[in-house]
């Protein structure tokens, strides 16, 4: 079967980062190459097992892991992707995309995509994190270079409140993943949805 796309997966350090599996696991059906990215963070709510054994690639923990070559493997990952997806992303994670922070493998990803390859971002967070100015600010900069926001969706929230701050269903992601990849690096895909 013929790749729907490269997918570079960033996970990071949010509650929801279990959910990011059966994201892997629909975007592979689909027909996508996925390449994982855990933060340090990501890693204290998921391991590498799952998402290695389902993308069948391995999976990035470290800035200096290596993929055998000699180009280092955040520029490869960079390089060769399709489309950046981060999800679940954390405010922590927003805000260091936004003021071009690159400490860790996926932060340096994103600094060195080709400019014409597409981020798509899908929130996961305490409701009072996502609507603080701070938050609301750093996703209004990155939207002004391009990115494009999946969610967050409203509800239970896993700290016990109410509102908005749930990862948008993994199905939509998905979804809108798929479209934008199919869209092409110029196309607009389907108007992502959120909640400010």
């Amino acid at each position: 079967m013929k790749s729907q796309g490269n997918i570079v997966l960033g996970v990071t350090g949010s509650i929801a980062a279990h959910r990011a599996v059966d994201l892997c696991s629909l975007l592979v059906r689909a027909g996508c190459e996925v390449h994982v990215v855990l933060t340090a963070d990501a890693r204290r709510f998921v391991t590498e097992v799952p998402f290695q054994t389902l993308s069948r690639n391995p999976v990035v923990t470290d800035l200096y892991d290596t993929a055998g070559g000699w180009q280092p493997t955040h520029i490869q990952l960079a390089d060769q992707a399709d489309l950046l997806l981060i999800a679940p992303a954390t405010a922590h994670t927003i805000a260091r995309l936004a003021h071009g922070l690159a400490d860790d493998a996926l932060t340096c990803i994103a600094l060195a995509l080709r400019p014409e390859t597409p981020v798509v971002v899908a929130p996961a967070m305490n409701g009072k994190m996502w609507l603080h100015p701070a938050t609301q600010a750093n996703v209004e900069t990155l939207r002004r270079r391009g990115v494009e926001f999946v969610g967050p969706d409203t509800g239970l929230l896993a700290c016990g409140y109410e509102g908005a701050g749930r990862l948008w269903p993994i199905e939509q992601i998905a979804s809108h993943v798929l479209a934008r990849l199919a869209a092409g690096p110029g196309g607009a895909g389907t108007p992502p949805p959120s909640v400010a």
